[in-house]
């Protein structure tokens, strides 16, 4: 959704699992919002302009109309759930619901999307994809942990779907890309299934032809 006069400026990479996030829940809200492609495999995210506004040189970072901006995608989901039922009100429920956003960030976004930036962004013959087998031995232990959480619970929000659950979608869904199968996790399978039967949900992007080609002969 974009609109020159809308409240939020969003400035992010569309096939990024990180800008993903903030893209699901503003449709999810029906928020309106301007976004700003920002090709940060590509420098764009250091020219003097981006770094004026996030000295971390990264996206996604959203802009108020009023000038303020706030990075990092999870601090940013915090913020425009409150008040919403993306947001338990329960104290013990967002306790859990920023417990798996910080796993998200700590020990599942680290190895996942490393994973799937390595297999798609780097040459056949970058010494970066040694890091691979290690990377996806991390991945499967990150989803094994999801998955023992799913068996007794359908969402890792708390009672309901939430910002912990969208969190953690985006590079769960597209683990394939760097090469970690979602076979062996049925628990996985199943809450993504349900996370993409929510209203309004919208898919990533599918990665430029050529980024595709390097994901099938990365596996």
């Amino acid at each position: 959704m974009t609109s020159l006069r809308a409240p939020l400026t969003v400035y992010g990479m569309s096939v990024s699992g990180n800008c993903h996030k903030v893209r699901m829940l503003l449709e999810q809200l029906g928020t309106r919002y301007h976004w700003v492609e920002v090709d940060s495999a590509h420098g764009q995210t250091h020219t003097p302009d981006f770094l004026a506004m996030n000295p971390n040189a990264k996206v996604p970072l959203v802009q108020r109309d009023d000038g303020r901006v706030l990075p990092e995608s999870n601090a940013i989901l915090y913020w425009l759930a409150e008040g919403t039922p993306y947001l338990s009100t329960d104290g013990w429920e967002r306790a859990q619901t920023l417990r798996w956003m910080f796993f998200e960030q700590y020990s599942h976004e680290p190895c996942l999307a490393v994973a799937r930036f390595i297999s798609g962004w780097t040459p056949l013959d970058s010494p970066r994809r040694n890091e691979l087998p290690r990377l996806r031995e991390r991945s499967a232990q990150a989803l094994a942990v999801m998955e023992e959480h799913l068996v007794t619970s359908p969402w890792f929000s708390g009672r309901a779907y939430g910002i912990a659950d969208i969190a953690l979608f985006a590079y769960t869904d597209v683990a394939a890309d760097g090469g970690v199968a979602l076979s062996p996790y049925p628990a996985v399978q199943g809450w993504l299934q349900r996370v993409r039967e929510q209203p309004r949900f919208v898919p990533m992007p599918t990665p430029l032809p050529e980024v595709q080609a390097l994901f099938a002969q990365s596996i």
